[in-house]
């Protein structure tokens, strides 16, 4: 009885050593690149116009944004030209997005 005791209590103990360090980013919205990753991104004449409450109006091109995770080589070629967001009304949202990976 006393070495099952004791067998446990060892499995118990030794259990964290063992364990998994799971991987985390330092960035606090979690992007994560392992490769090498190749970013060209152009915008000609872009705007964006928020209109009322709580609109979000974005032109975006070439990123990687939050809650991403990529493994390998990537390459991001974007190009915008004479782009418009435009977001009128409560609670609307409007965004132009070349060569974006992930997020919101």
């Amino acid at each position: 009885m006393r070495v099952i005791a004791i067998l446990v209590a060892s499995a118990v103990i030794a259990a964290p050593a063992f364990a998994q360090q799971a991987q985390r980013s330092s960035n606090p919205q979690g992007v994560q690149i392992q490769g090498n990753t190749e970013i060209k991104a152009k915008q000609e004449n872009t705007a964006a116009v928020a209109v009322g409450e709580g609109n979000v109006a974005k032109n975006t091109a070439g990123a990687i944004k939050g809650g991403t995770q990529i493994q390998g080589n990537t390459k991001i070629t974007a190009s915008q030209k004479n782009t418009a967001a435009v977001a009128v009304g409560k609670n609307n949202t409007a965004a132009n997005e070349a060569g974006v990976i992930g997020g919101k």
